[in-house]
């Protein structure tokens, strides 16, 4: 049942999550979670940080050989990130 306001949970919580201007910092931890869940433990191990900033997604690897794999791979990790997003959050892949 919807009182005065006719606006459900769901509604509220989205718009004051773009009214406190929160929903970058919740990609971005969503994006720290689902790394070791999408990429698995042995790159997760090499991993050294994974920020999201301005629509860029920065990976810092340890390992040179797996650094350059996974340059290849950018395109493929921006469309399995953002499908698990379940919308178009990351527009570039960095990895340095």
């Amino acid at each position: 049942m919807r009182g005065k306001n006719n606006v459900t949970l769901s509604e509220a919580l989205d718009m004051m999550v773009s009214e406190l201007k929160l929903k970058v910092k919740l990609d971005e931890s969503r994006i720290k979670d689902a790394w070791a869940l999408l990429m698995g433990k042995p790159i997760v191990k090499y991993t050294y940080s994974v920020s999201f900033k301005d629509g860029k997604l920065y990976i810092k690897i340890e390992s040179a050989a797996l650094k350059q794999e996974l340059n290849y791979s950018r395109d493929k990790i921006k469309e399995l990130f953002n499908k698990e997003l379940g919308e178009e959050v990351i527009k570039d892949v960095v990895i340095f």
